[in-house]
Order: structure tokens, then C-alpha cells, then sequence
């Protein structure tokens, strides 16, 4: 009895020890999710998902770590409020040197516990950017800022930090270096690197959340599923394009050889993933309506001679859609001209091959079929007692014809006319 009680004991603080190990291991563990590239919905989904996913491991503090030229400012305010709904510590950390915090980045380091930057990084510029694409005329520009700025004063406030900086960043696109944003209070501390994060933020008090006991903590790093690296290609505004185009010469394909099957459903596929794409992308939608009537002047070109009308109008429409589809200042939200002029040069030969070939078909003089014996020559094998009919040897074949004159056998004629399958010949001279 006394030796089940000793077991009983043992078993009780071996399970108390490992609640206690497990508590201390979730303590220690300094949690890192990436923003790099522009901020999109998938940006912001992986950073919103891998916060709370910190906050269920208990971590000590969760770090984004940031380098960013800005994005989307819906897809920043899903950001931002997952940040400011954490319980535990966030830390915003521009890194690596070279990184920026710009556009949409402003907001999302101030909204941080603690805000850090890496030697060599910049934070500034953060002129909304619209997620509907188009410009906004100057009412609705003039809303968008105010909104945006009456929020960052809000949340810097709330923070303790420099809101009337950050209100110029918006108003002004102003930038600051590293240095510059800790002697302006926009940062909390500079950092070289994540070990001097790390031994800076230990002992570290946030308002509301504790002391921060960071020195030996385990480093985690949120890992990207394929779903993210999905969403992340889907995202570029490259990849979108290029689906786009895809798309439309599936379809044209299809309609110029039906029953082909094979181009309608890749281009169909093509075209559903280009406008998931543009779902998460500032798309302008007149760039998009001309690029669609460019397809419908190619598809037409095949059925109407317009002699290459129709094909010089696909062409200036798919160049001005294509510049026109992403409206944003951002260089990452838009199309690379390293992309774009390749594909509108190879796509614009293309038509104009094809519609060089059916002006040709239309001024040149059948080959073959009936109406390619006119302006043969033939040799007469009979003549009928009326002499105004007979038979005529003509391309391999003999024909009955007519004669517009007086002929006889082995004399040589020209074919003027095929009426059902009798022929009109008339004597060469």
C-alpha cells in the first residue's frame, strides 16, 4: 500500500513538472512571421493567421519582421488589427538592412508594443493606396487621406509615439532613416540585428501585457504553407496578366477551331485564376474592358474582312489595357514591362500573321473547288452536232461545256464560267 502511494506521489509531480516544462518552453519562445513584398490579402492572411496562431502557443512576444514599399490599405487594416487584438507583446522590426517600412508599413509598425529598426532601413511615405483601382478624383483622395490619417493618430497615440510624423507621412509621404525615426520617438529602439532584438526587448514592460523575458528564447519562424505560396503567386499582378492573356487566346482558339476542346478549357481555367487574382490586386477596369474588346476584335478578324482594321484596333486596345490594368504607385502592384512588352509584341505578330494570311485568302483567286477552272485552259476532246456544246479536257478531268464561239476537237480553250457542273469555254487566241 505504501509503495502505491509512492508511485502515486511520483506519477503526480513528473506530470506537474512536465505542465510546468511545457508553460516554461511556451514562455521562451520569441515567434517570427515575415511581411516581406507588398502587402495583398494573402500577405495579410498569412500575418493575421500566424499572430493568433502565437498567441494560442503563448509565446513571449511575436515579431513582424518587415520590408515592405506599403500595399493595399484594406488588406494593411486586417494587419493592424490583428496586431492590436494580440495579447501578447508585438514587435515590429524592420529588417534586414536595406528593408523600408513604407506606405501601408508605417501603419503596421506603429501599431506594435514595440516598434524597432535595423541599421541601414527607412520608414515613411504612406499615402493610402485604394484597393479598387482607378483614380480617385480629388473629393475622394481627399477622404481617403483623412481617414487614414485620423487612424494613425489614433493608433500612435495609443502607442505613445509621434502622431503628428505620422500624420505627415500620410499627408506629406514623408521618410525618415532609422536614426531619424528614434530621436523623432516614431521607434522605440534600433536593433543590428535579432540578437540585439532580442537581449534589448528582455525585461522589456508592456502596458497591459507584462515583462517581457526574452533572453534564451527559442527563435520560431512562421513557415509558409504551399496554400500561402499559392496565394502569394496568384497575387502578383504578373502572374495575373499573364493568365489574363492565356485566357483570352484559349478562348480565341477555341472559336476559331470548334470542338477543339483542349484550348477552351485551359483557356477558361486561365481566365477564372486571373480574376481570382485581380480580386487581390488595385485593378483599374477600364484596363481590363479593353483587353477583353481586344479579344473580341481578334475573334472577329477570322469572320469579317476589315483587311487588318479589326487587328490595328485588337492591338491598340491590348497596349492601352495593359498599361492601364493595375493602377497603383506601387512598382510591385503593377504589370513588369519586362513582362508586358513581350507579350504584346508576340501576341500583336501573331494576329497580324493571321490576319496578313486572310487578306490573302480574300484577293486571291480560288485554287481549288469550282471556281478554281476559271481562267484554266482546256483542251476540246468532242463537239456536239450543235456545235455550241461538247466536252472539255480540263485539270485531269473531262467536262461537259459550252462554247461562246466555234470550236473543234483539239483546240485549245480557256474556262470563262462554271454554272453546276457544266463549264462556259471560249477559244484562246
Amino acid at each position: 500500500m505504501k509503495r502505491n502511494s509512492l508511485y502515486l506521489v511520483a506519477i503526480v509531480v513528473a506530470m506537474l513538472l512536465a505542465f510546468s516544462a511545457s508553460h516554461a518552453l511556451a514562455a521562451d519562445m520569441v515567434f517570427v512571421v515575415p511581411l516581406q513584398g507588398p502587402v495583398t490579402p494573402s500577405t495579410a492572411d498569412f500575418v493575421s493567421r500566424n499572430i493568433q496562431k502565437a498567441n494560442v502557443m503563448d509565446a513571449a512576444c511575436v515579431v513582424v519582421a518587415i520590408d515592405t514599399p506599403g500595399g493595399l490599405a484594406d488588406s494593411m487594416k486586417d494587419i493592424v488589427q490583428a496586431m492590436l487584438a494580440s495579447r501578447i507583446p508585438v514587435v515590429a522590426y524592420v529588417w534586414p538592412s536595406g528593408a523600408r517600412a513604407a506606405s501601408a508599413g508605417v501603419m503596421i509598425t506603429m501599431a506594435a508594443d514595440v516598434a524597432a529598426m535595423a541599421e541601414g532601413t527607412n520608414i515613411g511615405a504612406a499615402h493610402p493606396v485604394s484597393a479598387t483601382g482607378g483614380n480617385m478624383d480629388y473629393t475622394m483622395a481627399q477622404k481617403a487621406v483623412s481617414d487614414m490619417a485620423a487612424n494613425a493618430r489614433s493608433v500612435a497615440q495609443k502607442r505613445g509615439r509621434n502622431a503628428q510624423w505620422v500624420e505627415d507621412a500620410i499627408r506629406q509621404s514623408v521618410s525618415a532613416t532609422q536614426q531619424e525615426a528614434l530621436e523623432l520617438n516614431v521607434i522605440d529602439l534600433l536593433a543590428k540585428d535579432f540578437d540585439d532584438l532580442i537581449e534589448q526587448l528582455d525585461g522589456m514592460e508592456i502596458e497591459g501585457k507584462g515583462i517581457l523575458k526574452t533572453l534564451g528564447a527559442v527563435i520560431q519562424w512562421a513557415e509558409e504553407t504551399w496554400r500561402d505560396r499559392l496565394l502569394k503567386t496568384l497575387s502578383n499582378p504578373n502572374f495575373a496578366y499573364i493568365f489574363f492573356l492565356l485566357g483570352l487566346a484559349g478562348l480565341y482558339f477555341e472559336f476559331s477551331n470548334p470542338g477543339a476542346i483542349f484550348p477552351g478549357v485551359i483557356g477558361a481555367i486561365s481566365l477564372v485564376l486571373a480574376f481570382y487574382s485581380m480580386q487581390t490586386l488595385p485593378v483599374n477596369y477600364a484596363g481590363v474592358l479593353l483587353i477583353l474588346l481586344a479579344g473580341v476584335f481578334f475573334i472577329l478578324e477570322i469572320n469579317i474582312t476589315s483587311f487588318g482594321a479589326l487587328t490595328i484596333g485588337g492591338i491598340l486596345a491590348l497596349t492601352l489595357g495593359s498599361l492601364m490594368l493595375f493602377d497603383s504607385d506601387i512598382p510591385a502592384l503593377r504589370v513588369s514591362f519586362l513582362v508586358m512588352i513581350p507579350a504584346i509584341a508576340i501576341t500583336s505578330l501573331f494576329f497580324i500573321a493571321i490576319a496578313t494570311s486572310v487578306v490573302k485568302a480574300h484577293i486571291s483567286r480560288p485554287q481549288t473547288g469550282y471556281l478554281g477552272f476559271v481562267g484554266k485552259s482546256g483542251v476540246v476532246r468532242k463537239v456536239n452536232e450543235d456545235g455550241s456544246s461538247g466536252k472539255v479536257f480540263v485539270a485531269g478531268e473531262i467536262w461537259n461545256a459550252k462554247f461562246a464561239g466555234p470550236v473543234k476537237s483539239g483546240d485549245t480553250v480557256r474556262i470563262t464560267a462554271v454554272e453546276g457542273l457544266k463549264l462556259t469555254a471560249e477559244k484562246e487566241e
